[in-house]
């Protein structure tokens, strides 16, 4: 018995392969979305890939690239299919093809759903990579005269302007590394020397951060240098004061920004997942209602259309059962070949 069995005159089919068509149309501008949303992403990753530990992050805007691209084929492939239905004689040179195309576009789904999975599931990685990225980062922030890495003062300091942002966990990581060059230290100042000859490795570090690190909407003059000296300022308490810079780090503030962004690309994928399905369910209704046509040669007269020929534990018994069958033909196909080469020997 056929799943979900539907009777179709010629009305019903003219009206099911128009809105077919529209949906099509509706499915071709949600695969450049996706296509759009996918070079989106990439564009700003490249924009902070210094602060990548790897290119895997890159995996899976490229994957939302290529489901866009193939979306698009597909969706104007099937588009085109509905529209020639409307016409039987235009509708006989896709039968042979149409079987194959509506299990390439449930392998597409398939495709879709994981690609949704991937997107829900990249903060995890996405976290790692960040925090090893930014910690190098930070460390290469003095290199101003190093090529390669030049750029990297810059590139922290505009990054944590616009995240509002101090450091890999918080700005105490600033305390942990030399981030002011050689170049600017006065190493015949006693303080700098102090400093330096009390770090094991010979590297300047002060409990200060950078000016990116600075909150502009606090009333206070921004204290950089000295944070946790309270001396050194007047009316001043960094165990208690609300400090003048920014607290959160910038690896939570980076991927709270890339987890955003991928929740929503997720949800635009699935939900154009659910469109593909309904396009491809409403197809083959359009494939079996033509292809049971009581007369062929009368357009119209009544047809059934299905989703499944069988239920769908016949269909699954089925599938095993031809599966079971190429199995032992290929068993069987092996063993006449080790019989044929021991005749031969």
């Amino acid at each position: 018995m056929a799943l979900m069995k539907v009777k179709f005159d010629l009305k019903k089919r003219v009206k099911l392969a128009q809105m077919l068509w529209l949906m099509y149309w509706f499915s071709i501008m949600a695969g450049v979305l996706v296509f759009s949303m996918g070079l989106f992403f990439k564009i700003e990753l490249r924009k902070r890939s210094e602060l990548m530990d790897n290119n895997e992050s890159h995996f899976v805007p490229n994957i939302l690239i290529g489901v866009g691209l193939l979306a698009c084929c597909l969706n104007a492939c099937g588009g085109k299919i509905c529209y020639d239905s409307l016409d039987s004689t235009k509708f006989v040179k896709w039968k042979s093809i149409l079987n194959p195309f509506l299990i390439c576009c449930l392998f597409f789904n398939f495709l879709l759903i994981v690609t949704a999975v991937m997107c829900f599931a990249m903060r995890i990685p996405l976290e790692f990579t960040l925090a090893e990225g930014l910690k190098n980062g930070m460390k290469y922030y003095k290199d101003t005269d190093t090529p390669g890495r030049c750029y990297m003062k810059r590139t922290l300091d505009l990054m944590q302007m616009e995240f509002r942002c101090c450091g890999n966990n918080n700005y105490k990581d600033w305390f942990e590394i030399q981030w002011v060059s050689n170049r600017y230290l006065d190493f015949s100042s006693k303080e700098v020397k102090d400093r330096i000859s009390s770090n094991v490795d010979g590297k300047y570090l002060m409990d200060g951060v950078p000016f990116s690190c600075c909150n502009p909407s606090s009333p206070r003059p921004c204290i950089q240098q000295q944070i946790t000296n309270n001396s050194a300022h007047y009316s001043y308490e960094h165990h208690t004061e609300e400090l003048n810079i920014w607290k959160r780090g910038c690896r939570d503030a980076l991927v709270s920004y890339y987890g955003g962004m991928m929740n929503t690309i997720g949800i635009l994928v699935l939900i154009v997942t659910l469109l593909q399905i309904a396009v491809m369910i409403g197809l083959q209704y359009v494939n079996t209602s033509l292809s049971t046509l009581v007369n062929p040669e009368d357009p119209e007269s009544e047809s059934e259309g299905w989703i499944l020929e069988k239920t769908v534990k016949e269909t699954f018994t089925d599938i095993m059962a031809k599966m079971k069958a190429m199995g032992k033909g290929n068993q069987v196909d092996e063993g006449a070949n080790e019989e044929a080469v021991a005749t031969v020997s």
